[in-house]
């Protein structure tokens, strides 16, 4: 803690150390974790759990590196962030993939999948029958391995207790999120609006689908494990981090993944955040008001440079995406949004097609 009160946190402070880290320590690192749960997806009894647990592993997997950035720091808690980002990673990408491609449409299935989550960031909880709602039910324990994982990773952060108000807060929005987005199409929407009208108050600049996208990003929750490792973490502190991460920081991270799925979305029925603006002029402006409302925010709290490093990230990650060049009016809005980009997104943006380029084929 400094002379002023504020956490500091030895994290990477420029692009090329930063990228250093990534490829030396946080790439190799997550793959490892990775390749433990992909041999425990394997083993699931259950056939469809066992596929939707494998399949969300394969096509997810740079979730869990990209959400391993904020384990870029010294060890130990390098190993134990990323053991905890990945654990907490993939229970997400996998409950997603199972109520994306569900044999259930019932939301109290929904709901107690996703207190998986709750009970994950709860190092004093104990894990129940999360499918005790579907027909599908023995996953061999890998469910409960990973809340159980991330319990356990948890209680090593000296400064947790400072962050799991906050913390729970947004898991909790995340929960609701993924209930009302996957109910019946023809339901989604109205749940949606109705659940938006009794958090409004919290970003009344915000649009209805753009609170519903800032809710559904884990980076807020990954800021929170990083800072947990400081024992100094008050609430002041973790007040000043959850405004800085909810809702900009969160909402551009997931209104640029959906922005480079819209045509994915179209083919699957999948409802799109992207797809409620009068046009793609006002899409993009909006998207561009929240970069820079991002990046004021991240100006509160320490290591600006590092939080303002996750925000050029996310658009260089997201831009650089092959699926940008198979959609017209994506790649017309890509090429928007990249336009006078600082240095620093210029070598992200780089850096990301080489990483898809040679690491991933």
């Amino acid at each position: 803690m400094n002379e002023k009160g504020q956490i500091q946190y030895q994290v990477p402070r420029n692009p090329v150390s930063l990228m250093s880290r990534v490829y030396k320590h946080i790439l190799p690192e997550v793959r490892k974790e990775l390749d433990g749960w992909r041999q425990a997806a394997s083993e699931i009894p259950d056939a469809e759990l066992r596929k939707q647990a494998l399949a969300s592993i394969e096509t997810k997997q740079f979730h869990c590196e990209g959400g391993g950035i904020y384990a870029a720091v010294e060890l130990p808690y390098r190993l134990i962030l990323t053991k905890l980002i990945v654990a907490y990673q993939t229970i997400s990408d996998y409950l997603d993939n199972l109520c994306d491609r569900s044999t259930s449409m019932d939301p109290d299935d929904f709901r107690l999948l996703h207190k998986s989550m709750l009970d994950a960031v709860d190092p004093g909880a104990v894990p129940v029958n999360y499918y005790a709602l579907r027909e599908e039910q023995d996953d061999g324990g890998y469910l409960h391995a990973l809340v159980t994982t991330c319990q356990s990773c948890i209680r090593q952060l000296p400064g947790y207790k400072a962050a799991m108000p906050y913390v729970q807060d947004l898991a909790g929005l995340y929960t609701d999120l993924q209930v009302y987005k996957h109910i019946k199409p023809e339901l989604r929407e109205p749940a949606l609006l109705e659940w938006w009208e009794l958090h409004r108050n919290r970003t009344p600049h915000l649009q209805w689908n753009e609170f519903a996208a800032a809710t559904g990003s884990t980076l807020g929750v990954f800021m929170f494990f990083l800072a947990a490792t400081d024992r100094h973490l008050d609430d002041a502190n973790a007040a000043r981090i959850h405004a800085a991460y909810f809702p900009h920081v969160c909402c551009l991270h997931i209104m640029l993944d959906y922005l480079i799925d819209q045509e994915e979305d179209r083919l699957g029925g999948d409802l799109n955040f992207c797809n409620y603006y009068d046009s793609a002029e006002v899409m993009l402006d909006r998207i561009s008001s929240i970069v820079e409302s991002a990046r004021k925010d991240v100006a509160m709290i320490p290591s600006t440079s590092f939080h303002r490093m996750i925000i050029e990230g996310l658009l260089a990650i997201y831009l650089s995406d092959p699926k940008v060049s198979e959609q017209q009016e994506v790649r017309a809005a890509s090429k928007r949004l990249m336009k006078g980009s600082p240095l620093t997104r210029l070598f992200f943006f780089f850096n990301s097609r080489w990483i898809r380029k040679h690491l991933y084929e």
